[in-house]
């Protein structure tokens, strides 16, 4: 966990015994239900764990608050940002079960208690939240249209969308339509990996 230490100096011993619990669950999962390219774990901490973490770079979730985490998949980036953000409720949701039963099953050996996880589509999840988080799970235009319901009228300025995307994104935001801001996480980690590395912020709708 040398990478989250260096860019996280401020985390408490349970944090950082939870990421390196969290690292060694994820592998284990991973070996049975391939939640992440086999050929990619050796960069689990880099390019999964860390990239989830950018988007603690743009935004200081407040204690009491609520993320949605769409299409979490292995957990990602409900689950790290969960350990950072240990007073904050995160609801994790994947149309696929086996990834929700590991998700749920990680969440409980790593005693998340702010953290839930339900197969289930974006579109169909019934609560509000402050805020929403996922990690490319479809082009910006067509996953706005799953969570534009999704959020509380609670007005804050820090309330929406964080997206993890990567690439040149001028022609899918301008096909969204949306007022999206972007951070380019090469502003905050210095590896490689994150040289075309965003994250897409969309104020919360609540019309």
């Amino acid at each position: 966990m040398d990478l989250i230490n260096h860019y996280f100096p401020h985390l408490t011993d349970q944090q950082r015994q939870r990421f390196q619990q969290l690292e060694v669950e994820f592998r284990s999962w991973n070996e049975r239900l391939n939640l992440v390219a086999r050929t990619d774990v050796a960069n689990l901490e880099e390019r999964h764990l860390l990239h989830s973490l950018g988007i603690a770079k743009v935004v200081e979730f407040a204690p009491g608050s609520s993320v949605l985490d769409v299409g979490t998949g292995g957990g990602l980036p409900g689950l790290p940002l969960a350990i950072l953000f240990p007073e904050v409720k995160f609801h994790l949701v994947d149309s696929i079960g086996k990834k929700i039963h590991a998700v749920q099953e990680m969440a409980l050996a790593l005693h998340l208690n702010n953290v839930t996880a339900e197969q289930t589509r974006a579109e169909q999840v019934r609560h509000k939240f402050d805020h929403v988080v996922s990690r490319a799970v479809a082009r910006l235009s067509t996953f706005h249209t799953w969570i534009a319901q999704r959020y509380k009228r609670t007005g804050d300025a820090t309330s929406g969308l964080y997206y993890l995307k990567g690439g040149d994104l001028t022609e899918e935001i301008a096909e969204a339509g949306l007022p999206a801001t972007l951070f380019d996480l090469s502003d905050y980690f210095a590896e490689e990996f994150f040289e075309t590395k965003k994250v897409v912020f969309v104020p919360a709708t609540t019309v």
